[in-house]
């Protein structure tokens, strides 16, 4: 047992399939269910049971996940220990992040971070603030970045940034200040769907309000920010979203964003990450920094 074939095993517990861990460390399937047939033969145990197309990790393979995290750890920590260099220092980093960190903020985290790491790889993964917290809850990724907490026991939050959300109109409609949420509940209204942090603020501020979700004039919902800006840009309705994705845009005269009167809920982006899950070296690191890079 080596320290590769304890990666190869790693990367098929994680992405759950030998196809997509061979493409992950650039190998063939055929040599990747090698190196896990030379394991379970050097073990004399079975580490994945083959049901149908899908492989189930068996109570041996949970057993030697574990031991395989630890292992991989201290061998980053002795290269550390032994003075490589940090700029030798290697490694891939997964992450999940909603839309508007993926957009506007992890970007610039990768680029702070690999000035001092130049040889790291990033995996990264954009999907809802809900489904990325299920992400780092399974352990698929190393942390993600959201606008909204789901709370676990084995979750940690980090707090980066704090922010607050705007409407958003095309150059075409003008609303008058002070913005009140009485005044747009006859625009048309593009929305976010469920799952996602603005969508949970929003709910929650026209609960506050006592105003029904199904009083504002919905006629799209789209999972995407920028295909949401899109939508308004084009005049098909109005909307509301994250200042910081909206800034940008505003500043180059394409939309108009303006403040609700009242509508003063702010909240936070966080790195998540996963207590019970053994993190790389590389994926520690960028933690441990992270509220300096952002």
């Amino acid at each position: 047992m080596d320290f590769h074939q304890l990666l190869v095993f790693s990367k098929v517990v994680e992405h759950r399939s030998f196809s997509k861990a061979a493409d992950d460390i650039f190998l063939s399937q055929s040599t990747v269910s090698s190196h896990i047939h030379a394991l379970e033969k050097m073990l004399n145990v079975n580490l994945f049971d083959r049901v149908g197309r899908e492989i189930i990790l068996t109570p041996h393979g949970e057993r030697l996940y574990q031991w395989a995290q630890k292992i991989l750890l201290l061998k980053d920590q002795a290269l550390l220990d032994l003075n490589q260099g940090v700029a030798e220092f290697r490694g891939i980093i997964r992450a999940a992040v909603s839309s508007v960190p993926g957009q506007f903020i992890l970007p610039k985290m990768v680029k702070q971070f690999r000035t001092d790491y130049p040889h790291v790889t990033f995996h990264i993964n954009q999907s809802s603030s809900k489904l990325v917290a299920d992400k780092v809850l399974n352990g698929f990724v190393d942390f993600g970045i959201i606008g909204e907490k789901y709370e676990s026991d084995r979750l940690h939050y980090i707090p980066l940034l704090k922010e607050k959300l705007v409407l958003i109109t095309s150059k075409h409609t003008e609303i008058a200040n002070p913005v009140r949420i009485n005044d747009i509940l006859h625009f048309p209204f593009v929305m976010r769907n469920s799952g996602s942090g603005t969508n949970a603020i929003l709910e929650r501020y026209l609960k506050k309000h006592h105003i029904a979700k199904d009083k504002l004039n919905i006629i799209a919902f789209t999972d995407d920010g920028q295909s949401l800006i899109q939508y308004v840009m084009q005049d098909i309705g109005i909307s509301i979203i994250s200042e910081i994705a909206a800034r940008d845009y505003s500043n180059n005269n394409l939309i108009n964003m303006q403040e609700i009167e009242d509508f003063d809920d702010e909240r936070y982006f966080y790195l998540v990450y996963n207590k019970n899950k053994t993190l790389s070296m590389i994926a520690k690191l960028f933690i441990e920094k992270a509220v300096d890079i952002v």
